[in-house]
Parts: C-alpha cells; sequence; structure tokens
C-alpha cells in the first residue's frame, strides 16, 4: 500500500500501472482516502473503510475534475456517516439519482410558473439560459448535494469582475433552480446560493436631457428604427413590450394600448399621447398583414432590439451636439452633415480632431451612454419635472412595489394620461418640435437611414 500527500501537482505527476493493473494509493494526511488509477490514466477518488467484515469502497469522483481539497472534505463527511452507523454506500446510491444543477435547471425552465400561473415567457428562458452558458458551466454537471456555498462564492467572485449585475443575477438564478426543486421535492439539502452576500445595487439615473432632445429626437428622425425609438419614448412602455406591439392591442380612437402581460406579470393599460397616436396613425397606412406593428422576419415574428440601429442614432447626435459646440453653420453645417451621412466614421474622425485642435473634449457632448431603456425613464424624468406625483409614474410606467399596489388599483387612467400628455408636450417643446399646444409634424423618415 502507496502513501503520498495528495496535491494537484504530485497526483499530476503519477505513472499508470501496467495494462491490467491498477494503481491504489493513499493520502497521508486522510488516511481512508485513497486514488485508483487505471493503466488508461484514469484516476478516481475512493474512501476505503472496513465495514463489518468487508472493505467499502465508497467512490467520491473523478480527478480533475474533483480536487484534492473537495475529495478530503467529501472524505470526511463519509467517515462522518461511518462514524454515525448509517451506510454511506446507499447514501451514494442516493445522490447518484439526484439530478445534476443542468438537469434540474431544464426542468425549472418546463415547469416553473408565475403568480399569474403563466409559464416562463420564451425571452426569459433565453436569458435565464445564458446565464447558465456563460457563468454557470462549473456547477452545471454537479449533483445537487455536490454544490456548495463555496461554489457559489467562487463563481459570483469571478463574474463580478466582467459584470456585478451579472454575478448577482447567476447566485439568483441558481437560488430560484434550487427553491424549485424543494417545492417538487425532488431534492431537500441546503440552498447553496442562499445568504451569498451580492454586490452593492448600482444606482441609474441617465435619462435624455432637455439640452439633448433636439439632436437625439433629430437623430432619431433620420434613423430606420424611428418609429419603435420614438414609441419607446412617448410610451414609457419597455422595450420588449414595444417590440410586441401588437394592432390588436391598440384602440387609436380611445388613445389605449392595453399590453396583456408585463414583466410585472400583470397587464397594463398604456395611455397614448397625440404624438404616439400620430407615429401609430402613419405606420398603420402602409401596414402589411402581419399582426405586430413592428414586424420581423425572426421566429419571433416581430422585431427585436435594434442595437446597430439605436448606436447609430447615439453617434449621429453626439456628433450633431459636437457640431454645435465647434459653432459650424451655414455651407460648412450643410457639408458636416452631407459628410455624416455619407461615412459618420469618417466626419467622427475628422470634427474630432478639429475639436481636440480647438482643445474641446468630444466625450463631453458623446451621448454613447445612453440606452434604448433609458427612454423609458427619460418620459418618467420629465413627468416628474412636470409636476406628476411618484404614484402617477409608478402606475404610468407600471412600476410595481408591495407598499404602492393597493393606491395603483384605486388609480383612474385619466389623471395618468394627463401627466403623460403633459410631459410628451414639454419634451417636445424642448426638442423644438411643438410650440404651445399645437402638435406639429414630425420630422419626414429618411428611409435610406440606418
Amino acid at each position: 500500500m502507496a502513501n503520498l500527500k495528495f496535491s494537484k501537482v504530485a497526483l499530476l505527476g503519477l505513472k499508470a500501472p501496467e495494462p491490467g493493473k491498477r494503481l491504489t494509493i493513499y493520502d497521508t494526511d486522510v488516511p481512508k482516502l485513497a486514488i485508483r488509477m487505471t493503466h488508461a490514466g484514469t484516476c478516481t477518488f475512493y474512501v476505503v473503510k472496513r465495514a463489518g467484515t468487508s472493505m467499502a469502497w465508497v467512490k467520491l469522483g473523478s480527478f480533475p475534475d474533483m480536487t484534492v481539497e473537495q475529495a478530503r472534505k467529501e472524505a470526511a463527511k463519509v467517515l462522518g456517516e461511518f462514524a454515525s452507523g448509517s451506510n454511506p454506500a446507499e447514501a451514494r446510491r442516493a445522490v447518484r439519482g439526484e439530478p445534476t444543477f443542468g438537469e434540474a435547471f431544464d426542468a425549472f425552465l418546463i415547469g416553473k410558473r408565475k403568480r399569474d400561473g403563466s409559464p416562463l415567457g420564451e425571452r426569459t428562458k433565453r436569458d435565464y439560459q445564458d446565464v447558465l452558458r456563460l457563468y454557470l458551466t462549473p456547477i452545471k454537471a454537479k449533483k445537487l448535494s455536490q454544490i456548495t456555498r463555496t461554489d457559489m462564492k467562487a463563481i459570483h467572485k469571478k463574474t463580478t469582475i466582467k459584470s456585478a449585475a451579472q454575478a448577482d443575477r447567476a447566485v439568483a438564478v441558481v437560488s430560484s433552480v434550487f427553491t424549485y426543486m424543494a417545492d417538487q421535492e425532488v431534492f431537500i439539502g441546503p440552498n447553496p446560493a442562499s445568504r451569498v452576500q451580492k454586490n452593492p445595487p448600482a444606482t441609474r439615473d441617465r435619462f435624455a436631457q432637455g439640452y439633448e432632445l433636439p439632436q437625439l429626437l433629430d437623430a432619431v428622425a433620420r434613423s430606420g428604427q424611428r418609429d419603435y425609438l420614438l414609441l419607446s419614448l412617448l410610451t414609457g412602455a419597455r422595450r420588449a413590450n414595444v417590440q410586441a406591439m401588437a394592432w390588436r392591442d391598440l384602440d387609436l380612437s380611445g388613445t389605449v394600448w392595453r399590453i396583456g402581460m408585463t414583466k410585472n406579470g400583470t397587464p397594463q393599460n398604456v395611455p397614448l399621447s397625440p404624438e404616439a397616436v400620430m407615429v401609430l396613425k402613419a405606420r398603420q397606412e402602409h401596414a402589411d398583414t402581419s399582426p405586430f406593428v413592428f414586424p420581423g422576419t425572426g421566429k419571433t415574428g416581430h422585431l427585436v432590439e435594434p442595437k446597430k440601429a439605436w448606436s447609430t442614432v447615439l453617434r449621429s447626435a453626439s456628433l450633431a451636439r459636437l457640431l454645435d459646440a465647434l459653432k459650424i453653420e451655414g455651407d460648412a453645417r450643410a457639408e458636416a452633415d452631407a459628410l455624416a451621412l455619407e461615412s459618420l466614421a469618417k466626419a467622427e474622425r475628422k470634427y474630432h480632431a478639429q475639436a481636440k485642435a480647438a482643445k474641446i473634449d468630444p466625450e463631453h457632448f458623446a451621448m454613447t451612454d445612453l440606452r434604448i431603456h433609458d427612454l423609458r425613464r427619460t418620459l418618467g424624468s420629465w413627468q416628474a419635472k412636470t409636476g406628476a406625483s411618484l404614484t402617477i409614474i409608478g402606475k404610468s410606467l407600471n412600476h410595481k412595489t408591495h407598499q404602492a399596489t393597493a393606491i395603483y388599483a384605486r388609480l383612474d387612467l385619466d389623471p395618468v394620461r394627463q401627466s403623460v400628455n403633459t410631459a410628451t408636450a414639454a419634451m417636445m417643446e424642448a426638442a423644438g418640435l411643438k410650440e404651445g399646444a399645437t402638435v406639429l409634424p414630425l420630422p419626414k423618415k429618411n428611409r435610406g437611414g440606418a
């Protein structure tokens, strides 16, 4: 019987035995812990312990998938079971019947129900699958009972380097899967994601300021996704709901858009401002047979988030702000605008160089940190600027808290519509697209836009 202090380096340095033979070595730190190597080089950890008149070999896992530290911890558990008089072999057979995290995850996606009893949406499933693929592969093949809080802390720490929000989301997904398995009485062990310290929440209060709206809306007007971006701003609805907007859910004469199901798991009546109705009526005149306001060629049948178009809008708006700061006007401005339409990258290089020569930092005028979701926040911010209460804003944006739910339920839609209309009018006026109470036609869409 050979003895060796187990370490990764030491075990990787072992020489495989001759064909037909197996090599067994015991750990000097945990004497009952052994590793067995076949002639093919396969290494497996075991706990070897006398049980009555026979020797019990309890398989722990394969090296190097199971580390030396993990093997020692697992061996301590098994030896504790022996000491208590239980049968570790039976316990191992039960573990073999457990689902892996990957199997439990698949069952969770199929069986999980939201508060209203409906299944998880396809978008939510894709988001969860992305989290599994990007961050949870270290535990995907592990049995549920083999996943520890130490595993989760390691995943959280590593993922935080890339994204603090995604690190917290990964932990939340694992917690949800374990909770679901407990509800189904498939697994009754501890939830390893519980009490894993989350990252401090990052607050985001970015929205389009009044001095940014003229250039932003001018760039939106030239975009191939003009209508989608305008309605994202004018309704304050979540981008996924705007993308999936269906004609059957619109009552243009009553100026209401009914969303059957939102992220909160509740329906929402969205009041439509005169500007929003104008955009929808113009679009309806040229609508095809698609049930969606924004048809798409993908499997959803509707538009998915137009990241490229939004990036072009922000770059164009940023360049326009910089040109204003450089006081480029008249024929020179027409030349700059033409160059931007021909090649936005060339225009950026040319006028960024001019700005630096004039000791003006182009980043000071950049709007590229604005997200499509910030258009939703923009409407809420302008509602607040024009005197709307937090309750009115919460209802118009379909925010939901336990404390405010009862108040929301008692609100009539008319004050919400009035607040949205007031905020919309203020934004249009700030952008130079509206004077007083008169609704002006929106700029014509450039069909060649991005």
